[in-house]
């Protein structure tokens, strides 16, 4: 906090007077509009009072009384004596400020009291009503804070799990790839020096576009192909492999690497593994914020075996609900073969 500036707490006391005051003279131009002039000084005047006054209870003596003790009877009693002081203090302070204003030229006697408990039965109701107005007003404004403060730490710790979740999945991706390029070292294939070109082009979108909170759908479709480009190099001609995309607007915002974890699948967990005629048949639509992924590829697997999640979609499906509200991710184990369909509304972006 900055030397000389007000405490935000007396900050909001001074405007929730403000507005007390700005409502009884509303009340007073409305009532009796003759009187509205005489009376902005008076509410002036008991504002003055009533702004410490409500600052001391709710921040002092409310904290105070709500403060957990190990009996609740003391509890009990401590709350109704405190009650019973604020009630005499309020009573009797607000006529005895009223009087002093009126002793030293600033409070102008509209009403004319025939003792002093009339005094004080005459502006009880007023008085208790700025109770009830400061302790709602101050309760609405704490319990908005404690709400965005509780919001702002939800999106942090999202943000947090999101960026961990990140760093699995980008070495995961790498440790593949790299995985990929020693087989073909260790079988001294000539397409070694190729595959390491494609690396380097792999590697320095990881350096430079996967820390931006999104990339275009552009971008993520270069990636995807490099990738498939990569990965062809360690399969023959048995391979077979569609990859194909319609997309409306090649700009489109996605989160980096968000559609790999599904590509990736398919090679490690489905051709690598297929001992027959390997396949993979890739096809991305984006239409209108719209996007739908299908993945289907060969697999081993037979269709009456439960389908078990690897890190790579565990990691997909919770980025999904972190990232999305709107959103489905739905893996299917047919018959020698495995699909996997994502449909995302991306303008659902939490």
């Amino acid at each position: 906090m900055k030397t000389g500036s007000m405490h935000p707490r007396v900050k909001l006391y001074l405007q929730v007077g403000a507005a007390w005051s700005c409502l009884w003279l509303l009340i007073y131009l409305v009532a009796n509009p003759s009187t509205f002039l005489v009376m902005i000084p008076n509410e002036i005047w008991r504002s003055i009072f009533l702004i410490p006054f409500n600052y001391v209870l709710f921040e002092k003596m409310v904290p105070f009384v709500r403060r957990k003790r190990r009996y609740i009877i003391p509890w009990i009693l401590v709350g109704i004596f405190v009650l019973w002081i604020t009630m005499m203090v309020l009573s009797f302070g607000s006529y005895g400020w009223r009087e002093l204003g009126v002793a030293l030229g600033i409070h102008t006697e509209v009403i004319q009291f025939e003792s002093i408990m009339k005094g004080i039965e005459y502006q009880m109701p007023s008085s208790i009503l700025s109770l009830i107005f400061f302790g709602l007003i101050v309760h609405a404004y704490d319990y908005n804070k404690l709400k965005q403060a509780t919001q702002q730490l939800r999106i942090e710790k999202q943000a947090a799990e999101l960026n961990y979740l990140k760093s699995q999945t980008n070495p995961h991706f790498l440790f593949n790839t790299l995985n990929n390029i020693y087989s073909l070292a260790r079988d001294k294939s000539d397409l070694a020096p190729e595959s390491i070109l494609r690396l380097s082009k792999i590697l320095r979108f990881m350096l430079y576009e996967t820390s931006s909170e999104y990339i275009s759908i552009e971008k993520e479709l270069q990636i995807i192909s490099d990738y498939i480009e990569l990965e062809k190099l360690r399969y023959d001609e048995s391979l077979h492999l569609n990859y194909n995309y319609q997309v409306e607007d090649m700009k489109q915002a996605i989160p980096p690497l968000l559609l790999m974890p599904l590509v990736e699948n398919a090679f490690k967990h489905g051709v690598s593994e297929t001992r027959g005629r390997p396949f993979i048949d890739i096809h991305l639509t984006l239409n209108k914020g719209k996007l739908s992924f299908t993945v289907k590829n060969s697999t081993e697997t037979l269709p009456d075996r439960p389908v078990k999640e690897n890190i790579g979609l565990h990691n997909l499906r919770r980025q999904l609900e972190l990232l999305y509200t709107d959103h489905a991710l739905n893996i299917q184990q047919g018959d020698h073969t495995f699909t996997a369909h994502l449909q995302i509304n991306l303008a659902s972006h939490v």
